[in-house]
């Protein structure tokens, strides 16, 4: 497999677990504002901002940066890893 296909394959196969764990804290942090009062309120806000902007980052930042770096190569024939 060529570098730059398995790094697009990383990232897909990465996408759902990403996805899964991020979605699952957002539906937690709505369920506490439903509920909660006050603080727990504040909290729910916070999480949900954090949750949003960490899948944000996790998605399409880092994607970004790796294509940055690796995608204006014509051929790539090995990929360092460490």
């Amino acid at each position: 497999m060529r570098p730059k296909s398995a790094i697009v394959a990383g990232f897909d196969r990465a996408f759902s677990s990403i996805f899964d764990a991020n979605i699952t804290t957002l539906l937690v942090a709505f369920i506490l504002f439903a509920i909660g009062t006050g603080p727990i309120k504040g909290f729910a806000i916070t999480l949900a901002i954090g949750i949003v902007s960490s899948l944000f980052t996790a998605i399409l930042v880092t994607r970004a940066l790796v294509q940055i770096a690796y995608g204006k190569r014509k051929s790539i024939k090995s990929l360092s890893i460490g």
